[in-house]
């Protein structure tokens, strides 16, 4: 498999989602380890959603390719999550988390929670824009949504330059329905229509970045992404700029690619 890149942004594709998934946290696991042999620790946001269950499945397996993980040094945090939803509500990203993530290892990292239930959203964005800017990121592990979004920065709230590392955005349509085409929602109506979500600032300024997009759905974005102008028409696209990351694809996300 010979890698491909546009821009900066270095691109990869495998023949499966399986393929992808392990390939995603060998990848992970390599820089998780690097970060906590050279400073004591690894500060990583996980993306919470259906897209990542391979890679998460693949960087949890005990007979795992590559470097062992010592998972007390890791510092965890998640992107996004639903205004007014509780920590032990299944469609929570801290509930996706804990149960794909966090729960199948042998210690645990540090795992700092978005209250998406907070009675002060403002307070709640302050206390975890301090935790988040204390130090610098070592890796993102994010997704890319069917519209074009990473985190929850979908394209009428997107913005490159943003001043804060978090904040209360509105979700699109698109993006509701997303929720429910992943099986997350049984209805429309049912997904919240508010999240708090990691800017984009907060996102491409770590020190490396993974991104895994799997599936036909999103076929479109990835195309978008990787070849219309970097804009927040598609948000996605501003990763083409970093220089530390790789996209993470299977044949049916890369498929509207120049072959």
């Amino acid at each position: 498999m010979t890698p491909q890149f546009h821009d900066h942004l270095e691109t990869r594709i495998y023949d499966d989602r399986g393929a992808m998934g392990e390939a995603a946290a060998l990848f992970a696991a390599s820089v998780i380890s690097q970060a906590c042999a050279a400073r004591g620790e690894a500060r990583v946001v996980f993306a919470c959603a259906p897209s990542q269950n391979e890679f998460l499945a693949a960087l949890v397996a005990p007979d795992r390719d590559g470097p062992a993980m010592e998972w007390n040094k890791v510092v965890a945090f998640h992107m996004d999550e639903y205004v007014g939803l509780t920590a032990g509500a299944e469609q929570s990203f801290r509930h996706y988390l804990r149960t794909h993530l966090f729960e199948r290892l042998p210690t645990q990292p540090r795992f700092h929670e978005i209250r998406g239930e907070a009675p002060s959203l403002e307070v709640e964005c302050a206390r975890y824009s301090q935790l988040v800017g204390e130090k610098p990121i070592d890796l993102v592990c994010l997704g890319i949504g069917e519209n074009g979004h990473i985190a929850f920065n979908d394209p009428p709230v997107a913005d490159f330059r943003d001043a804060h590392l978090i904040k209360v955005v509105t979700l699109d349509e698109a993006c509701r329905r997303q929720q429910v085409n992943d099986g997350c929602f049984a209805s429309f109506d049912l997904v919240p229509t508010q999240a708090l979500t990691l800017t984009i600032p907060a996102l491409v300024g770590a020190r490396h970045v993974s991104v895994v997009v799997p599936g036909p759905r999103k076929a479109q974005a990835v195309r978008a992404t990787l070849q219309d102008p970097v804009s927040t028409a598609c948000p996605a696209s501003i990763l083409r700029t970093h220089p530390h990351a790789v996209l993470h694809l299977d044949r049916d996300a890369a498929s509207l690619l120049p072959q």
